[in-house]
């Protein structure tokens, strides 16, 4: 019988790209037959209280030791000891902990060194993109055979196809933390005040309260109030519309382990403009998009005005997309590989 167990911290309703693909995976592989218990470990993922990590500890070890457990990195990276006295453990790492931004020098190291710990433990370990998979290589000492890279998958979309307006809408998607940069994007943003363009944020504001609380305090101190809208988090439906009415998606990002809002962009034919943080110089061809350095606002604000002052390059980045879009991974691909994976381990 097909069967294994699913372990992930927090909400898996949760609004962020490793949360979609957690229950995206979970739903396409139910429907390649695999029965699936889902586990929840608890709040406070990566830095939980000891009794949220007791708990877990308790919760992952009752599981049936002949039946396969997959946890996700964010929680597995910090149960090392559960991780070692587990059996057939199958280890899922959007991206390594300790990049994260907004922590510590000490906090990251304690990451990188309980994260190499929990993932030495692992009989194999799925990842979401070769660029992962290439740090867990370099800096974790996961052994290459020891990896399989499932790309998120996208659902075929049409291409956006907005008339033209003298207003450039620019879309930005992801949660509002320190990590997507949005401090950097309304920097270079306050100096394109002599172009026509609109800002639409989409992304959860209570991850984290002070990176939204400086969000909004940019926004105000630049007077780009009547130019920028936060939305906070949105529904799917709400979500397409808005990739619909868009010209042109722009995310800061400072790293991204894969970057599915890029991907999301790409498939919908949107020119992209981004940063070479991480995974994203995989994720968007360079055809498609402009791709800057990190913490780099004056780059991203030649970029943004290049792309906002000329439509003939919007359309030509926008084709350019469309074209990449068709070499994406759909769902049922990408869970087939996992499916894969999961049967190797049975």
């Amino acid at each position: 019988m097909k069967r294994f167990a699913f372990a992930f911290p927090g909400d898996l309703s949760t609004p962020t790209g490793g949360y979609a693909y957690d229950r995206r995976m979970i739903d396409e592989l139910k429907e390649l037959g695999w029965q699936i218990e889902l586990v929840g470990l608890g709040d406070g993922f990566p830095f939980p209280s000891d009794a949220t990590q007791k708990r877990a500890h308790e919760k992952l070890l009752a599981i049936d030791t002949k039946r396969i457990v997959v946890i996700d990195g964010l929680a597995l990276g910090v149960l090392p000891e559960t991780a070692r006295a587990l059996g057939r453990l199958l280890a899922l790492v959007h991206h390594p902990l300790a990049v994260e931004s907004g922590i510590s020098a000490e906090q990251a190291k304690d990451l990188r060194v309980s994260e190499q710990a929990a993932l030495s433990a692992a009989r194999h370990v799925v990842v979401t993109s070769p660029a992962t998979a290439q740090q867990l290589s370099l800096h974790y000492a996961v052994p290459t055979a020891r990896m399989t890279v499932v790309r998120p998958g996208c659902d075929p979309v049409p291409p956006s196809r907005r008339q033209p307006e003298s207003k450039v809408h620019l879309l930005s998607v992801g949660a509002v933390v320190q990590r997507k940069g949005y401090d950097v994007l309304i920097a270079a943003l306050a100096t394109l005040a002599d172009l026509p363009w609109h800002l639409t944020i989409a992304g959860d504001c209570t991850r984290s309260p002070k990176t939204a609380a400086q969000l909004t305090a940019d926004i105000g101190r630049w007077n780009l109030g009547s130019r920028i809208s936060v939305l906070g988090a949105v529904p799917e439906d709400r979500l397409a519309g808005l990739y619909a009415e868009a010209d042109v998606f722009v995310l800061a990002s400072r790293f991204e382990g894969y970057g599915m809002a890029f991907a999301e962009a790409i498939a919908r034919g949107l020119p992209v403009i981004g940063t070479t943080a991480g995974a994203i110089p995989g994720t968007v061809p360079a055809e498609a998009g402009l791709l800057v350095a990190p913490d780099d606002a004056s780059s991203l604000a030649v970029a943004l005005r290049r792309l906002i002052s000329n439509a003939e390059e919007r359309q030509r980045f926008a084709t350019a997309a469309h074209a990449a879009a068709a070499r994406l991974p759909t769902w049922p691909e990408s869970a087939r590989i996992f499916s894969r994976v999961l049967e190797t381990l049975t």
